[in-house]
């Protein structure tokens, strides 16, 4: 892929996106943590509904740790998939609890020790979280994206992540899911589309 043009294309989005944000309302690393094992494969919109009663109920990483699983299946029931990710999140929590002393790891090797985080996740955590900056989150968005304007041929996230490090400088990588995916949504309603989109 043409750097040059992959960059052109990037600024003609931050353009028309210049108020970068991270979709997933939080307060602190914790909520984040949670909140990112609740929306995979969920609307954002659906994730801030539920995690503000969740968070009202389970304030911090201890209490959440000791909820019983039936009480978290019926407050976050809205999301997709809430038996599965109940439980995540109580194991995530005590994991926190018990192996990272109450604390939110800042790494994506002990990141991904917590069930529900994988290394999108992880990244997501770290940037927005910590504000490391360690990689590029890479969700379908990013994706489509991606192989759309020809900046990666692969169809695995990991080496669409490592094509995308190629061409982009380190300061675009925290924002660029950002980015593309508030463009993806709008090109798929017609409204916008980059120089050299299809």
């Amino acid at each position: 892929m043409d750097k040059q043009k992959a960059n052109k294309q990037l600024i003609e989005m931050k353009k028309l996106y210049p108020n970068p944000h991270h979709y997933i309302d939080f307060s602190n690393t914790f909520e984040l943590a949670i909140s990112t094992i609740l929306s995979a494969q969920c609307l954002d919109t659906v994730v801030n509904k539920v995690s503000k009663e969740l968070f009202k109920k389970y304030p911090d990483v201890e209490k959440l740790a000791n909820a019983d699983v039936n009480d978290l299946e019926k407050i976050i029931s809205p999301i997709t998939f809430y038996k599965n990710k109940a439980k995540m999140i109580k194991n995530a929590a005590l994991t926190i609890v018990e192996k990272f002393h109450g604390k939110v790891p800042n790494n994506i090797e002990e990141l991904t020790q917590l069930s529900g985080i994988g290394r999108k996740s992880a990244n997501v955590i770290l940037a927005h979280g910590f504000d490391k900056v360690e990689g590029i989150v890479v969700d379908t968005h990013v994706i489509q994206v991606a192989n759309r304007l020809g900046w990666s041929k692969n169809k695995d996230p990991e080496k669409i992540e490592q094509d995308l490090m190629l061409l982009f400088d380190k300061k675009e990588w925290k924002w660029l899911q950002f980015y593309l995916k508030s463009y993806n949504r709008d090109y798929k309603k017609g409204i916008v589309k980059v120089t050299g989109d299809k």
